[in-house]
């Protein structure tokens, strides 16, 4: 039986690269590694090299190239991507090695309104496949994606699961570690855009 499948990859961008990249007057743009084949991940599953060619030559060739590869702010229990929802779009994708890059444009929807805020004070984000398949352990325990995984999109999320790959603005590749931001500042950043200056919020 086919699940839903997410595996995330974390984010690590630069605030004040962010900034500047925000103050040229055009979109977000942040780029990365996005999948990485042949590594297993922090959710101890492992993506063959083979089976992820196979689908991001499908995502290429259909969603990117139609200028519809959407994705959401957050996962959602659902194998459909919701308007209502979408955060961003992937530009472009390629292949570096076992390593699948690419670029995300943070559009100026609610939803990325808020990933875009979240950027800018420096808030920890990862981007995540979202797919449907089964996964098979094999003799050394580890979960192996199926020959019937098809990937649907990539959301952006809170939770790393694959190790050692980071976005960064597109125009300045120098990243500088920054602390942590603690959630009081997240909630207050969501707060602030969604709600008015009425005072009346009931966040």
């Amino acid at each position: 039986m086919n699940n839903l499948i997410v595996d995330i990859i974390p984010l690590k961008v630069d605030r004040l690269l962010v900034e500047s990249s925000m103050k040229s007057g055009g979109p977000l743009i942040v780029e990365g590694i996005i999948q990485r084949a042949g590594v297993k991940n922090h959710n101890g599953r492992i993506y063959e090299r083979e089976i992820l060619e196979r689908e991001m030559k499908k995502y290429m060739e259909g969603p990117v190239k139609e200028n519809n590869a959407l994705g959401e702010l957050d996962h959602p229990d659902s194998s459909v991507i919701n308007l209502n929802n979408v955060s961003h779009k992937i530009n472009k994708c390629w292949w570096n090695g076992n390593d699948v890059h690419g670029q995300i444009e943070i559009l100026p929807t609610p939803a990325g309104n808020i990933a875009k805020s979240l950027f800018q004070a420096g808030v920890p984000v990862g981007i995540s496949s979202r797919g449907m398949g089964s996964v098979q352990e094999n003799s050394d325990g580890v979960l192996m994606v199926q020959e019937d995984f098809d990937l649907l999109c990539f959301d952006l999320v809170s939770t790393p699961s694959t190790p050692g790959a980071h976005l960064s603005p597109q125009q300045l590749r120098e990243g500088i570690e920054h602390p942590t931001v603690n959630y009081t500042k997240v909630h207050n950043i969501i707060r602030d855009i969604i709600c008015d200056n009425t005072g009346m919020c009931k966040c």
